[in-house]
Formats: structure tokens, C-alpha cells, sequence
């Protein structure tokens, strides 16, 4: 393996501008890196080709000073988001065959900004899942593996493809989307960073939609810098998305420094939930610790109605999820299994296409919309989101931030809670508030487990203050030296 492949983002960026390595080396490492780490499964497109053509114009211009934020910078795409010329499946049978006449508003923004597209990560089927188990072109596997066993664990989801892939060095840098955490699961799963911005910060433009309230496209990378990077670079107002702010994008990369000194940084006591591991609240102790030393100010707070997150989700989710993906008929694109009248054609398709966690949900969204239960559960999950919301509105009264940990254990063994979707399903207890209220938040690898496995801190910020958020993941990053590779992947 090439030791270019072992370069963050940010680093890669700097020698190339400073000519010490050509986009099309770079890009070529990563290719082959790539061919050599397909049984992880992180990919379902690879797109070779386009990636050494955009790398050579990359190097064009970067010859005459004309780059880019991302000029000749190889990252990878989350399935989800559309691609002119390129299958989106969104992990799904049902969008077989499916190639986009037109490009999401995030990847032409990364394209415009010189980066390099290596191809379309797996990921969980329509993004419902925590563990990357549920997609039509089966699992991803994590490249880490415990201290004991070599068994194949889960990196996480529903964006695991996005997240193993920048964890394994096969891509710098990739896109990911967080609908009840997943950008931040998988990242503290698979030992790197990854944000979910504000909601509205991203454009939803062309990102094949699972629940439009919660749905917001984030980025991951091997640091907090990277992970800055490539958010700078996706964000911006769309008029497209209704949904979209109007607002102009802070230069985060230059602004970051990891300064806490006089941040209030809160700790909510609801957050201590039953049976958690014990290393994983010595770990949140410890970051609470390494922040103070900074100079911050550790203040519990009370977030009251964080127990209600959970099923409150579990109700918004699926019913918007119900309702997005009723389009999918087989009538436009996409798999069409014939039927003997139009209503078999649509029964048949939608059978054959959606996969068991996806039916599953589509069922539970249909009946909490339905007649004579619209009230008693989508609309009193309403109310409950609103005093979510409140909850976080008056903590940062208080508090600048706040840290939580990241989920509530390491990576498990694939396949382990497939027969019992609430366990699996409260792997989100921490992540899933934040996104109901749509705040950033980030997770920073910071420790290992006693079986030698990532464990994430996540900071949470308010609304529109990803800067605050990137200030104090920083300093846990610096805090925690977290510099530990997949076993079997060579340091370089």
C-alpha cells in the first residue's frame, strides 16, 4: 500500500499544492488500494476511469495555480446522493438500473471544487439501519477486528460503506448522510471523525430521501481538519431545497484552532443511560477532564425528555419514510416485476425491491398516519419533538456545547443484533435527539475498548455554530492523541 494513501485530507491538500505529489499519483494509490480491500464491500460503484480523468485535469490546473478547495483530493460518495452518469441504488433492489440524468447539489459542489470522485459507497438499504447489514449488495465489513477474535464486525450505519472506507485508507475523505446518526455511529465504529451539520446547512438536492425532517448530508475524515474540509466544501444555500439556509459557509478550516478556554461545556445526566459499559462512561469522564485542563467549564445540564427520543424517532422516521417511498412503483425507473393488473405490478415490485427493514418501517410509518391513529402517535411524536427541541434550547441557554458519548458500545459482530430491531435500534439513544432538534454535532475517535476497538466522544452544538462544535472536537482530538490503525493496515 502506497504511503500517500495514509495522508489526511487537509495534508494531502497541502503537498499538493505544494507540487511534492501529482493528483493522478495520489489518485492512482488510492485505486489500487481500492482493488486490493474489496472484501470490506465498502464500495458498489467504483469509478476508476472518471477518477484518473478528473485527477489529470486536477493536475492542469493545479500547474497553473487555478485549484480548487478539494483540487485533485480523491474521496468517496455516499449511494444516496445522485451522480449524472453514474448508478445511484441507494443500497436498494428496487433502484436497479438506475442512472441519475442530473447531479445532487452536494456532489457538484465537490466537483466544482476540484476533488476527485474514487466511486459510490454501500450503505444501508435506503439508509434505515445501524449496522451497514441491510443493503441489497450486502454488508460492509469493518476493517478493524477485536484483539481476540478476527470475526467480521459492522462499521456501523446506515453510511458503514462511507466510513470503513476512509477508515481503511481506501478514500481521504467521504460523504455521508445523518438522519438519527448515521455519519456519527459509523465514524466513532471505525475510529474517525465525522460531522453532521445543522440541519439546512447542506443541501437535500438530488439525496435520495428517507425522512426529509431529519435527512442532512455530512462528512467524515481521518481528523477534525478533514472533516472541516470536506463540510466547507458541500455546504452552501440551495434554492432547490426549500429546506435549504440562506446563509453564507464560514471558512471553518481557518478559523479552527481548538481553543475551550471560558466555553461551558454541558454534560446531560439523562445521557447515563441503563447497562451502559463502564469504559464507555470512563471515557466520557475522561473527555470531560481533558476539556477542563483546556480551560472549559464542565456544568451538568438537564435535557428531561431525552428518554422520549428514541420513540418519538421511531414513529417521524418511518411515517416520512412511508410517504417518500411510495414513489418507487416500477412505472419510471428502477426494477419492475410484471403483475397480471397495475396494482399486482405495483404489490410484486415493491415486494421484490424493499428488503425486511425497510418494509418493516414503511408498514410502521403507514399505520402511525393512518385513520384513527394519526393523533394518538404521528402527531403526539410531534409534541414530543418540540419539547426536544426546547430541552436543547434552554441547555444552551447555559452551555456553548455539549458532550455526550457517541453510542453506547464499540462495534459488535455482524449479524449479531439482526433478530431483535430494538436492540438494534437503540444504538442511536445518543445520536437521535440531536438530529429531532437539528443540531451539528460531531463524533472524535477517543479511546479504544478493552477489546482493542474505537470508542467516539460527540459534541453537540447550537444551531448554526458548527465552528464551536469543530473548536471543541479539536481539542479532544489533540487531548486523546487517538492515532490507531485497523489491524493489518501498514502505517506507511
Amino acid at each position: 500500500m502506497s504511503s500517500s494513501v495514509n495522508l489526511g485530507l487537509a495534508e494531502a491538500r497541502r503537498r499538493l499544492a505544494a507540487r511534492e505529489l501529482s493528483a493522478r499519483e495520489l489518485t492512482l494509490a488510492h485505486v489500487e488500494a481500492m482493488a486490493e480491500a474489496r472484501q470490506l464491500n465498502a464500495f458498489i460503484t467504483e469509478t476508476p476511469e472518471l477518477a484518473l480523468e478528473a485527477a489529470t485535469a486536477s493536475d492542469a490546473r493545479l500547474a497553473k495555480g487555478e485549484g480548487g478547495l478539494l483540487e485533485g483530493l480523491p474521496i468517496a460518495i455516499k449511494d444516496l446522493f445522485c451522480t449524472r452518469g453514474v448508478a445511484t441504488t441507494a443500497g436498494s433492489h428496487i433502484l436497479d438500473g438506475f442512472v441519475p440524468p442530473y447531479e445532487s447539489t452536494v456532489t457538484a459542489k465537490l466537483w466544482a471544487a476540484g476533488a476527485v470522485p474514487l466511486g459510490k459507497t454501500n450503505l444501508d438499504e435506503f439508509a434505515m439501519g445501524s449496522s451497514n447489514m441491510t443493503s441489497y449488495h450486502g454488508p460492509v465489513r469493518s476493517p478493524w477486528t477485536k484483539a481476540s477474535d478476527n470475526a467480521d464486525l459492522v462499521p456501523g450505519g446506515s453510511s458503514g460503506g462511507s466510513a470503513a472506507a476512509v477508515a481503511a485508507r481506501i478514500a481521504l475523505a467521504a460523504t455521508g448522510t445523518d438522519t438519527g446518526g448515521s455519519i456519527r455511529q459509523p465514524a466513532a465504529f471505525c475510529g474517525i471523525t465525522g460531522i453532521k451539520p445543522t440541519y439546512g446547512r447542506c443541501s437535500r438536492f438530488g439525496v435520495v430521501a428517507f425522512a426529509s425532517s431529519l435527512d442532512q448530508p455530512g462528512a467524515f475524515g481521518r481528523s477534525v481538519e478533514d472533516s472541516a474540509l470536506l463540510l466547507q466544501a458541500m455546504a452552501g444555500y440551495d434554492p432547490n431545497d426549500s429546506t435549504s439556509a440562506d446563509l453564507a459557509v464560514p471558512d471553518w478550516t481557518a478559523s479552527l484552532k481548538g481553543k475551550v478556554k471560558g466555553l461551558r461545556i454541558g454534560v446531560p445526566k439523562e445521557y447515563r443511560v441503563d447497562a451502559m459499559p463502564e469504559e464507555i462512561e470512563k471515557l466520557w469522564q475522561e473527555g470531560a477532564d481533558w476539556l477542563r485542563a483546556e480551560g472549559a467549564e464542565i456544568v451538568e445540564i438537564a435535557l428531561p425528555h431525552t428518554k422520549y427520543a428514541l420513540p418519538t424517532y421511531y414513529i417521524i422516521a418511518p411515517a416520512e419514510a412511508s410517504s417518500n417511498l411510495a414513489r418507487y412503483d416500477g412505472m419510471r425507473y428502477g426494477l419492475r416485476v410484471e403483475g397480471e393488473t397495475l396494482a399486482d405490478m405495483y404489490k410484486k415490485t415493491r415486494a421484490a425491491g424493499f428488503g425486511a427493514e425497510v418494509r418493516r418501517r414503511v408498514m410502521i410509518g403507514t399505520y402511525v398516519l393512518s385513520a384513527g391513529y394519526y393523533d394518538a402517535y404521528y402527531l403526539k411524536a410531534q409534541k414530543v419533538r418540540r419539547r426536544i427541541v426546547e430541552d436543547f434550547e434552554q441547555a444552551f441557554e447555559k452551555v456553548d456545547a455539549i458532550l455526550t458519548p457517541t453510542a453506547p458500545s464499540a462495534a459488535f459482530r455482524a449479524g449479531e443484533k439482526l433478530d431483535d430491531p430494538v436492540a438494534m435500534y437503540l444504538n442511536d439513544v445518543f445520536t437521535v435527539p440531536s438530529s429531532l432538534a437539528g443540531l451539528p454535532a460531531i463524533s472524535v475517535p477517543a479511546g479504544l475498548s478493552a477489546e482493542g476497538l474505537p470508542l467516539g466522544l460527540q459534541v453537540i452544538g447550537k444551531a448554526w455554530d458548527e465552528q464551536t462544535v469543530l473548536d471543541v472536537g479539536l481539542a479532544i482530538e489533540r487531548a486523546a492523541g487517538f492515532e490507531v490503525m485497523p489491524y493489518g493496515l501498514a502505517s506507511g
